[in-house]
């Protein structure tokens, strides 16, 4: 019976400890480019809730990913953006945060190449402020439907 109890044991930890490698890889194989598209998508749609949740993913996968060591002053900026859009509830505090956080994602893609699919930079004229994209066409993340086409691509990362 002892020896059936102490087998048993052995496999629920062999299980436990391959979980847990299962959801490291996870969290290593989130690229923090796309945690970023994800920000971008929930304040395109005007989503507080949701991009407070994208923007704690996108905390997880600057963490997980090496490359984003490059710059350590570069990352820190980064997180100290990802988090007030995480903690905070107000689209507007959001976007504010948006701003800076896609001006240091813009140097972080061009230092250390997150993606090898072109990375479009475009512009908000009325804000003055520049967003990534994984797409061409225009989508404000600062307006959403109040102003969803206002912008233009400045730079195509390739």
């Amino acid at each position: 019976m002892k020896t059936l109890f102490k087998f048993w044991a052995i496999n629920v930890l062999v299980l436990i400890v391959i979980g847990s490698a299962s959801a490291q890889e996870k969290a290593v194989a989130v690229n923090p480019l796309q945690a970023y598209y994800e920000v971008k998508d929930a304040l395109i749609s005007s989503n507080a809730s949701v991009a407070g949740t994208k923007a704690t993913a996108l905390i997880n996968a600057i963490k997980a990913n090496e490359k984003t060591n490059a710059s350590e002053v570069l990352r820190d900026k980064i997180l100290f953006d990802a988090e007030h859009i995480a903690e905070s509830k107000d689209i507007e505090h959001q976007r504010d945060h948006f701003t800076s956080l896609s001006t240091d994602f813009y140097a972080l893609e061009k230092a250390v190449k997150l993606s090898d699919k072109p990375v479009y930079y475009a512009y908000c004229p009325m804000k003055k402020s520049y967003w990534l994209s994984e797409v061409e066409a225009i989508k404000n993340p600062y307006y959403g439907s109040k102003m969803l086409t206002c912008g233009k691509v400045a730079e195509v990362l390739k």
